[in-house]
């Protein structure tokens, strides 16, 4: 008996005219009995290219007749479609606000093809043979309410001008799919949206001045979304977002001691946190969490890379550990450490350039090293790994540079002010918290930053950064940026 020819391999391929959208060639190894194939393989697909696009519904659509013609409907969600029996054509209109609004694409589809089709693209199918039934992956939830959602163009549409084996006169249609607009006509789908929270803090505000131009990205001060209000979280309405930057955080190191900020530290940086980290793992959203380098106890002789064993000392980095852990449980995740903040409003360099200016010469400590983190940086930095797609994961994002105390970044805010550097001593960390009550610091937060380099981002020199907020803070200089 004459053996069946090998099956084609598996392969991805992406379609020129329609950014995101792959066409799959899928081996279908059969004989005498029949034929075989794997329809959805993750592990193998996601390798070569698929988007790990998280599937939560499989549906199957059954066409008794040839010429049954469907669309041409863009859904809010990604949808992946396969024949199970049958043959169909395949139409493809993008219908995404772009440059390649209105782009089509047409094929055929039999059992060893598939198609990737992103959220935004019109699809359309006709069947080329009687009892075709081809299946469907989508990443969200059907409901009535969802198809308000939907944009449509009508399957005879000039502009589109698709070629249909059966012509659309001899078809079979729905009265609802003949009565869709032209493209002319069509408002284009826009963009998943980006949500910041806790947009009112220091990190929060350099992320609103990094996006000032791009209408896709909402904002929320605590007020308007606390991450300790559970309820209150769990009843907002994420369906249109695709990616969360938590900028918000629990940050009184020292409170964080207390009974009551223990409480607080705790509500905010790790049982708020899995709540969001639930809310993204469930919705398949992209979570960027932003950490410290207290969650490290500062023994390393060498700077921290994003793989070090959690050690935090206090209850603070206790705090953020534990958040780091949940947000570890979310598929699409980005986990910022930084180190050493420095932003807008209060923080220590302006509090270094406070007391230069009323004279007073303060003890600092000298064995606490590490790099600062100006929050300029750290929003930079995740908007290049959101834009380029990078690796989801932890990256470390500071400053770059020698690393130094904080009695030296105190003496280069004094010479910046006029004062003598030497008005700053230096003291030991055990000598200056002596008698008081304070959380444990770790000595050396120095921060790996060979990853975010490999990414593609090369953070700022820390004494260039440094230098050019001291002069914008000088009378007359130039706004920060």
């Amino acid at each position: 008996m004459a053996q069946n020819p090998p099956p084609a391999p598996l392969a991805v391929t992406p379609v020129a005219n329609i950014p995101g959208m792959l066409v799959l060639t899928l081996p279908v190894p059969g004989d005498n009995r029949g034929w075989f194939k794997e329809n959805w393989q993750r592990a193998k697909m996601t390798a070569l290219g698929l988007p790990d696009f998280g599937p939560v519904q499989n549906n199957i659509s059954f066409n008794a007749a040839i010429g049954t013609t469907r669309g041409i409907h863009a859904e809010p969600w990604d949808k992946y479609v396969s024949v199970a029996t049958g043959r169909i054509f395949g139409a493809w209109v993008d219908l995404r606000a772009g440059d390649s609004f209105g782009e089509v694409f047409t094929t055929e589809l039999g059992p060893d093809t598939a198609v990737f089709v992103p959220r935004g693209v019109g699809n359309a199918f006709q069947t080329l043979a009687e009892d075709t039934a081809y299946t469907y992956l989508v990443n969200d939830h059907w409901s009535a309410e969802a198809t308000d959602n939907y944009a449509f163009v009508n399957l005879a549409d000039q502009s589109a001008a698709i070629d249909w084996p059966i012509p659309l006169e001899r078809a079979e249609l729905s009265a609802k799919d003949r009565a869709h607009p032209a493209l002319a006509d069509v408002e284009p789908v826009q963009p998943l949206r980006t949500l910041v929270l806790g947009a009112g803090g220091q990190l929060g505000t350099a992320l609103r001045r990094h996006f000032a131009d791009r209408a896709d990205v909402d904002y929320a001060t605590r007020a308007e979304a606390d991450l300790t209000d559970a309820a209150g979280l769990a009843a907002r309405d994420f369906s249109g977002y695709s990616t969360i930057i938590n900028a918000g955080a629990y940050t009184r190191v020292d409170d964080a001691e207390t009974p009551d900020g223990r409480t607080a530290a705790w509500a905010a940086n790790a049982t708020g946190v899995a709540a969001l980290a639930r809310i993204c793992a469930a919705r398949n959203l992209t979570l960027v969490h932003v950490s410290s380098d207290y969650v490290f106890d500062g023994t390393s002789p060498s700077p921290y890379p994003e793989d070090a064993e959690l050690s935090p000392l206090g209850v603070y980095g206790q705090s953020k550990a534990a958040g780091d852990l949940a947000v570890g449980t979310v598929p699409r995740h980005y986990l910022i450490r930084t180190s050493w903040v420095i932003g807008d409003g209060n923080n220590f360099v302006a509090t270094m350039l406070s007391l230069a200016e009323r004279g007073i010469s303060p003890s600092v400590v000298n064995d606490q090293f590490g790099r600062l983190s100006f929050t300029d940086t750290i929003a930079a930095g995740i908007a290049h790994l959101l834009a380029t797609g990078a690796p989801y994961g932890t990256y470390n994002l500071t400053n770059a540079g020698e690393p130094a105390s904080w009695a030296d970044i105190a003496a280069e805010a004094f010479a910046a002010a006029g004062r003598d550097r030497a008005d700053v001593t230096g003291i030991s960390t055990a000598e200056y918290f002596a008698g008081k009550q304070a959380a444990p610091r770790p000595l050396n937060s120095v921060l790996d930053l060979n990853r975010i380099h490999a990414a593609g981002f090369a953070p700022r020199d820390q004494h260039e950064a440094l230098h050019a907020y001291l002069a914008s803070r000088s009378p007359g200089g130039p706004s920060p940026t």
